[in-house]
């Protein structure tokens, strides 16, 4: 690691004035991607500011339709919470599936939207859920979150308070990991609304994004076989050891099957 100032503030009003302070700072939240990012000395903040702090950034909130989580919130509270599992189960499934224990109990909610990694889990759920994501500064569409590999629409300095995300009627998760990482080579969520059906998918692309083909397809029939006649082209798609843009393509169509029909076995 290079050397660097470090800050654990109390507040979200005193993490934005280390920012402004600081020459070249960056926020710490879990700490799974940047920490090994340092120790590689790909990074080279003058000033890390640790958010684990501050008490405000964590927490959930459940309405019934709505729930609200705080940016610093642990994979591991979101899988376990009970009033999410009752009333968005989805998400809590989801959670479950990141990563490791350690992950899990390490790991924010926050900092993994920030991150937008091509193949993390929270940015199809955000996307599929039409989720708001709230920031010091404003609120973000989910649509409109996510731009490009480890790019968003964050600006410097933006910090991430909380994410709000609609209920559906029902709603399912299905990925095909990488069996080290437990990443997503590809994953689909499909959510059901009462006017709409909305897909999410990471894993495939640079990053999260809509699955708009698999959306029209079943808003006609919501079925496993409306599937079938959807073409999912591979152009753009992430091509690396772990899979071909193809074979991506592929998957995002096998999951995609296999969550409409985990959605369809949920009672209503």
């Amino acid at each position: 690691m290079y050397s660097f100032n470090y800050h654990r503030p109390g507040s979200v009003t005193e993490a934005l004035e280390c920012y402004r302070s600081a020459d070249d700072g960056l926020y710490l939240a879990g700490g799974q991607t940047l920490i090994p990012t340092l120790k590689q000395r790909l990074a080279a903040p003058s000033d890390l500011i640790d958010l684990g702090a501050i008490a405000e950034l964590t927490g959930v909130d459940v309405a019934p339709d709505r729930v609200s989580i705080g940016a610093f919130t642990r994979h591991a509270t979101v899988a376990a919470h009970p009033e999410i599992r009752r009333v968005l189960p989805v998400l809590a499934e989801l959670a479950a599936q990141i990563g490791d224990a350690q992950i899990r109990n390490m790991g924010t909610m926050g900092g993994s939207v920030a991150n937008s990694d091509p193949a993390a889990d929270y940015p199809a759920a955000l996307v599929a859920l039409g989720a708001t994501v709230h920031t010091s500064r404003r609120r973000i569409a989910a649509d409109e979150f996510f731009q490009d590999l480890f790019e968003t629409a964050l600006t410097p300095g933006e910090l991430i308070l909380r994410i709000d995300f609609p209920v559906p009627r029902r709603a399912a998760y299905r990925k095909f990991p990488n069996p080290a990482s437990r990443y997503a080579i590809a994953g689909v969520l499909v959510a059901e609304f009462d006017d709409a059906v909305r897909v999410g998918i990471t894993g495939a692309g640079p990053c999260a994004f809509r699955g708009s083909a698999l959306e029209e397809a079943l808003r006609g029939r919501l079925d496993p076989a409306s599937i079938d006649g959807v073409e999912v082209p591979d152009a753009g798609f992430n091509s690396d050891l772990h899979a071909s843009a193809e074979y991506r393509a592929q998957l995002v169509r096998v999951m995609a099957r296999r969550a409409v029909a985990d959605l369809l076995s949920r009672r209503l």
